[in-house]
């Protein structure tokens, strides 16, 4: 059965900043025929870089579906489709692409397209289940997303406020994750600290639905999208602030298309967007902190997201502070393995991508890595004990806390 790919022009999915110089509005059949075979999307890619299987290549799955456009396979199977799920969906090929082929839209796309024909994979397909039925990714009870405030010194000010100023959109990774409850938990404290006017949404928050997207199922994440955009309109916020930048970077470039609004009517920021604004105000005093750091750029808030300097800002007010860079870092960033749900699905993979970028952090002579992602951090975090390397991993929220204290 062919694959009915429409025109780059008409999709309605996540975009790559326009600086990427990737707004191609050539369709799929004519997009894939500017693959030149040159090879550089190989040397970019993470997957491949581990596992050196062709199939794992960017080009391999353009090639893939060029063979279905032009019938040289009858119709997609298993394991074609698993090509197409093996991949982190970082955008690194599309970032160095010399034909400017917009890869990373051909490979959502084809997502769906497979997910449309019942080939998903099993396991992201439970996950959608999961998504479904509990409106977030851990299969809890959904009003159990503020369970991470309950170890907190005293109640965050923003528990039960019906209208803030500001939205903080948790994510289903920092409700969930244990290990990932010091982020939220570190960042309400700037906020009270700093007496920023913000609120919680609870169990008002549902997943944000960019897992579901990437699966595939953008018609099924829709109803999330609606549900969330309205909950933040109720608390009369005019900014809505993530720790996750695959939140942020759904919320962002994708909600206005897919919910058919050119304004969604509250300002979308990434925490560091925030927090590089309010240290900059002089308002927040830090002090000292005798520290050698590497930041890690997460890829749907550098190269996807276009942010990479506030993070960098908000480090550079920390006095006594010393960054040194990975060579792999801002829009060439090394991804952390954490991405395109291959936790649930090829987590392996994801496993030694991770442990490929600690291992750079060492190299450069840093005893702590920064990231701004929970995902990031946890998979990062593993990979550490993994290497038996003695590097600290940390959300810069956290980095920010310390330098209150």
């Amino acid at each position: 059965m062919p694959l009915a790919l429409p025109d780059l022009l008409n999709l309605e999915r996540s975009m790559l900043p326009n600086e990427l110089n990737v707004e191609s509005t050539r369709p799929v059949e004519e997009e894939t025929l500017h693959c030149v075979r040159c090879g550089l999307c190989l040397a970019a890619c993470p997957g491949y870089r581990e596992s050196l299987n062709e199939t794992d290549s960017p080009r391999a799955r353009i090639a893939l579906v060029r063979a279905l456009k032009e019938g040289l396979l009858e119709e997609p199977t298993d394991g074609f489709s698993n090509a197409f799920f093996r991949c982190l969906l970082c955008g690194a090929c599309t970032f160095v692409c010399p034909s400017g082929v917009a890869v990373d839209r051909i490979l959502e796309l084809t997502r769906g397209e497979l997910a449309g024909l019942d080939l998903l994979p099993p396991a992201l397909a439970d996950l959608d289940a999961r998504i479904a039925r509990y409106r977030n990714i851990s299969a809890e009870e959904n009003e159990g997303r503020l369970i991470w405030a309950d170890n907190l010194p005293t109640p965050p000010s923003g528990l039960g406020k019906e209208r803030a100023g500001v939205a903080y959109f948790v994510g289903c990774v920092g409700s969930f994750f244990p290990r990932s409850y010091k982020v939220p938990q570190a960042f309400v404290q700037i906020f009270d600290r700093a007496g920023v006017d913000y609120a919680l949404l609870g169990g008002a928050e549902w997943c944000c639905g960019y897992p579901m997207f990437i699966n595939g199922e953008l018609e099924r994440a829709r109803d999330l999208m609606q549900h969330n955009i309205e909950a933040v309109q109720a608390m009369g916020a005019k900014k809505v602030v993530m720790t996750c930048p695959s939140c942020f970077h759904f919320w962002k470039h994708a909600y206005p298309t897919a919910l058919g609004v050119e304004d969604l009517g509250v300002e979308v920021q990434h925490a560091t967007e925030f927090l590089a604004d309010l240290l900059e105000t002089g308002s927040v005093k830090l002090r000292e902190v005798e520290e050698t750091v590497t930041y890690h750029d997460p890829c749907d808030l550098g190269r996807k997201g276009g942010v990479t300097e506030a993070p960098r800002r908000i480090l550079a007010r920390i006095p006594g502070l010393r960054l040194v860079e990975m060579a792999e870092n801002r829009d060439s960033s090394h991804c952390c393995g954490g991405g395109g749900n291959l936790e649930s699905f090829a987590p392996e993979m994801g496993q030694a991508v991770a442990r490929n970028r600690i291992r750079q952090a060492a190299d450069v002579g840093a005893n702590t890595l920064v990231s701004a992602c929970q995902q990031c951090e946890r998979t990062l975090a593993n990979a550490a004990r993994a290497e038996g390397l003695r590097m600290r991993v940390k959300d810069i929220t956290e980095v920010v806390l310390e330098a209150m204290e």
